[in-house]
């Protein structure tokens, strides 16, 4: 059973700082953040950027695992993101896990961008993450894409220790996930005809990828944890690694009733709803203000 959790950037280092470290400290397995311009949840807040946030907390952590939900094209070509991420990869001991996705219209506005389709933004996400595949795996890369192209483009000293795992709910990008990805990010159950067993098959049926992906981050309300939770039978997984990274509702009196643990479930969602409350003792006794997040649980397996 691994635990994640989410924590903002809307507060200056002095006051996060402490934070991050404290998820280390209560044990959780993995931290992550957002990576935008401006979040929807809070977007009178201040914000920044989630690329320098995540090096700092590495240079103030040593066991905890470091996480961006999601990087997308949105602002950053996919050579920038690779030296980004091997520098993040550098500085936390390997300690990364470069969350991917399409990204979301507010950034795009922001930066007046021309509308998009929803086939269009996929188009782009796949052509970005094709392209980060390419990076990781050769050098001296040349690629002519539609959205973003590299001439000679080289990758020394490579990104071996870091996972992409991909973002997607649509039927046409949990194929694309388990077609390329290391892992798969998802906000729950809206995933079309795909349930969790068809991701593995589709996993299983990519030719010379045998093996489930090396896990399955959930970005999703406490519902749907609970109900992953009940049916991560060990049994049933044979050898599958499934995580589950904490999402944090935007309400903040959500947030707080998450924390106090109504409702929950008992074994692994309790056990997260636990934790949950734990983390709520970073607010300093003032939910209205606490602008960290929530944790949920996995269903996981061994390593």
């Amino acid at each position: 059973m691994r635990i994640g959790i989410t924590l903002l950037t809307d507060l200056p280092w002095r006051e996060a700082a402490p934070r991050w470290r404290a998820a280390e400290e209560m044990g959780f397995d993995h931290a992550w953040t957002y990576d935008h311009l401006v979040w929807g949840g809070l977007p009178d807040a201040p914000w920044r950027a989630a690329v320098p946030v995540l090096g700092a907390v590495a240079a103030t952590t040593s066991r905890i695992r470091l996480g961006t939900l999601v990087a997308s094209p949105n602002f950053r070509h996919p050579y920038q993101l690779f030296r980004e991420a091997q520098a993040l990869e550098d500085v936390s001991d390997g300690r990364l896990l470069l969350g991917l996705g399409t990204g979301g219209d507010l950034d795009s506005r922001l930066l007046a961008q021309p509308e998009m389709s929803v086939r269009e933004r996929v188009d782009r996400f796949q052509e970005d993450v094709d392209l980060l595949v390419r990076l990781r795996s050769e050098d001296h890369v040349d690629a002519d894409g539609r959205w973003f192209s590299v001439r000679d483009a080289r990758t020394l000293p490579g990104l071996d220790r870091t996972p992409l795992l991909v973002a997607g709910n649509g039927p046409r990008s949990v194929r694309y996930a388990a077609r390329v990805a290391d892992g798969w990010v998802t906000t729950g159950p809206s995933t079309g005809t795909l349930s969790i067993d068809q991701l593995r098959q589709a996993w299983r049926s990519r030719r010379g990828r045998s093996a489930p992906p090396a896990g399955l981050f959930f970005d999703h309300p406490r519902r749907t944890v609970r109900n992953s939770a009940r049916t991560a039978d060990p049994r049933q997984r044979r050898g599958d690694r499934e995580y589950v990274a904490a999402h944090p509702p935007h309400a903040a009196r959500r947030r707080c009733d998450e924390g106090r643990g109504r409702g929950a479930g008992g074994g692994a969602a309790a056990d997260a709803v636990t934790r949950s409350a734990g983390v709520r003792a970073l607010s300093r006794g003032r939910c209205a203000t606490w602008r960290g997040s929530s944790a949920t649980a996995a269903a996981a397996g061994p390593g």
